[in-house]
């Protein structure tokens, strides 16, 4: 088994991850929590899994367009708040083989990224608006249904948990290694007292059946007890989060607000918005978990194979600012930000400056200095500690600063890159 500081090792490398929300929503096709919002019944929402069929399907392509926009991992839900599984759970019937689609859905995801060479995850929801034994709290859609709230009380969910643990043990039992398990759901089920979702899942015991069935699992923090990983949900955070030992912080993100498909949503991000959280995730020794909702027929909707496209091409030009790299001691000028490896550190131009960039107690400290994206050489000048600039662009600068001299025209790439190669025995 590996140590909690380890389990992470090969996230912290990679720096940047798929999510996919899918399921019979992308039918509806407005928003994921359909179901939720517009308080559907059971029996108007199975009319979607009655013509859920993703004739186009195809995780192949999907892991190739994750790969070729940079990404190192997946995750896929298996199982989101409406209790559809794209999985053969032997638990129930409410599953993709048990519509048009008629197999396992799962399977292919996990054979398909496996091949591509990435690491595989699964999102499983523990709460289930389809089990007749989950609490009906204040996001439930039958919240407001008169026959629904006359029997919430003979509700138990100590009848439910059972069910969760044993479809958790289908994930980890059936589909070969599986390298991160990602719980759901970020909010509280709160007509029940502090403290008591978590005695409801079982949450350390769940824990614990996760372990002993993948001991190197990655499991994040929402069952309400620690993970190995902390999750913020469409927000960036503005610093570095205080992490625990071992643990690892990872944004997910939205193209458009919205995490499954979701039609008429055009909020969309741009590639440039898009990898401006990346680098600036990475700065703060996070990661990117970037979210694509497939229609249902199957496919990314050719905006979200847009802007993967193109992220795809800064990265392939920019990869090694980003996977493996982490936070630099140094303080970065206005408008950029510094990732670093080993005797490498990465300054992200994010505001194009008029021929010149100060970087402060640099110094003496930095070997060369090129752009990453055609590896050209970008000059310097250097305030040695201790003397004064009177004249040229390091006029008024204190002493310690490296001055870069740059073009007056940016670059064509969405967020220049500056390789410093720092001299020996510099800590970055």
């Amino acid at each position: 088994m590996a140590a909690a500081g380890h389990r992470v090792d090969w996230l912290r490398e990679a720096r940047f991850g798929l999510f996919i929300h899918w399921g019979v929503y992308a039918v509806p096709a407005r928003h994921e929590w359909v179901k939720s919002r517009e308080k559907l019944s059971d029996a108007h929402y199975d009319r979607y899994l009655r013509v859920f069929d993703p004739d186009r399907y195809d995780p192949v392509a999907w892991a190739r367009a994750a790969r070729e926009a940079g990404m190192g991992y997946a995750v896929m839900t298996a199982k989101h708040h409406d209790g559809f599984c794209l999985f053969d759970s032997k638990l129930t019937d409410y599953k993709a083989t048990n519509t048009p689609a008629g197999r396992d859905l799962v399977a292919e995801y996990v054979e398909a990224f496996r091949a591509e060479g990435l690491r595989v995850g699964l999102y499983y929801s523990v709460v289930d608006w389809h089990h007749p034994d989950m609490p009906i709290d204040m996001h439930h859609p039958q919240r407001e249904d008169p026959e629904a709230l006359a029997h919430a009380a003979e509700r138990d969910v100590s009848r439910y948990t059972p069910y969760l643990h044993g479809q958790v043990r289908e994930l980890l039992t059936n589909y070969g290694r599986i390298d991160y398990l990602w719980f759901d759901p970020s909010y509280p089920v709160r007509i029940w007292e502090e403290g008591a979702a978590v005695r409801a899942w079982r949450s350390e015991e769940l824990v614990e059946l996760c372990r002993s069935l993948q001991p190197d699992i990655v499991l994040n923090e929402r069952l309400g007890v620690p993970g190995d990983v902390i999750s913020p949900e469409q927000y960036q955070p503005s610093r570095p989060l205080e992490t625990g030992e071992g643990q690892l912080w990872e944004a997910c993100q939205t193209l458009n607000g919205s995490w499954g498909y979701d039609r008429d949503n055009q909020n969309w991000k741009t590639a440039d918005q898009l990898l401006r959280m990346l680098i600036d995730g990475v700065s703060k020794d996070g990661n990117l978990l970037l979210n694509v909702g497939p229609t249902a027929r199957g496919e990314f909707d050719p905006r979200a194979r847009a802007v993967l496209a193109e992220i795809g091409r800064w990265f392939a030009l920019h990869e090694r600012s980003i996977r493996g790299c982490g936070p630099s001691s140094f303080a970065p000028p206005p408008d950029c930000r510094f990732t670093r490896r080993g005797d490498r550190l990465y300054l992200h131009v994010f505001a194009w400056p008029f021929r010149h960039l100060h970087l402060a107690d640099l110094a003496g400290k930095v070997e060369f200095a090129r752009f990453l994206h055609d590896g050209s050489e970008v000059r310097m000048q250097e305030i040695a500690p201790g003397s004064v600039a009177n004249s040229g662009p390091n006029s008024g600068e204190r002493p310690g600063t490296l001055t870069l001299n740059l073009p007056i025209v940016k670059p064509d790439v969405e967020v220049p890159v500056i390789e410093l190669l720092l001299r020996p025995g510099v800590a970055a």
